[in-house]
């Protein structure tokens, strides 16, 4: 009897396991196409969010009409259809030695490793061109790799706005690069001069009445590292590295539709 029990008792545990098993993988593939969406929701306002154009009151999908998706060929600064940016995982592509290439150190500000070799951004385009292009960004801080959107005015310098959708750096310290205050400082900044990357997250206060505190924002206070991080990879991606021969292009005037 005392044997009878014990497997009566394995016996229905085993048969407990295997249906919570399948109730959990079950859950799972159904609401993947949900979470999907959710997701894909979530980078949407994020992308409105970092150039200044979400607003309450209406739907994220309907502000997202606004924008046009490009792929960009990072060597070549151009726009390109080699890859359907409907579908395209940039992240995913950077894993991938087919897709990416293998940064140099001296090359790799922004402690990524490896680089996609094309890159998804995003513009918002009038009757007279592009009104703002918003970039897609990322490096490593203090605890984590932070991603994000910078927004460019329609000169191609101005900044319209930053963003950071996911990081793990310390709340109250690298964690205030989700602050709104701090990053309302971003806006109006300069990203070039006379053509060379210029903008700099500097430790401390800037001091404005210097000439360069047009290209400089505050650096985050008692949060070095993650300060440091944030003026890397703003500067990998605004440089050659990153989207400068795209700007470059652009601000040659010549048609980027063709």
């Amino acid at each position: 009897m005392a044997s009878e029990s014990v497997h009566k008792t394995l016996g229905v545990a085993l048969v407990l396991c295997i249906v919570c098993a399948v109730i959990v993988s079950s859950a799972a593939v159904i609401l993947r196409p949900a979470q999907e969406e959710n997701k894909l929701l979530d980078l949407k306002t994020n992308i409105l969010a970092s150039a200044g154009l979400l607003q309450s009151g209406k739907g994220v999908e309907e502000q997202f009409e606004q924008i046009t998706t490009r792929i960009v060929d990072l060597e070549t600064g151009r726009f390109t259809d080699e890859v359907d940016p409907l579908t395209y995982d940039q992240r995913k592509a950077s894993r991938d030695p087919k897709m990416s290439v293998a940064l140099k150190p001296d090359d790799d500000l922004a402690k990524i490793k490896r680089k996609a070799k094309f890159a998804t951004v995003y513009l918002v385009e009038t009757d007279q061109g592009i009104d703002k292009i918003i970039l897609p960004i990322k490096g490593y801080g203090l605890w984590s790799t932070l991603y994000g959107f910078l927004a460019l005015e329609s000169d191609l310098q101005t900044v319209a706005g930053i963003g950071f959708y996911e990081h793990a750096e310390t709340p109250g310290l690298g964690g205030e690069i989700d602050n709104p205050t701090w990053k309302k400082t971003w806006i109006g900044k300069q990203a070039y001069n006379s053509g060379e990357m210029a903008i700099s997250v500097v430790k401390g206060k800037v001091d404005l009445t210097r000439p360069e505190s047009d290209y400089q924002i505050d650096g985050l206070a008692g949060a070095t590292l993650t300060t440091r991080g944030v003026n890397n990879l703003v500067q990998f991606w605004l440089g050659n590295e990153g989207f400068q021969p795209l700007i470059n292009f652009l601000k040659s005037g010549e048609s980027y539709n063709g």
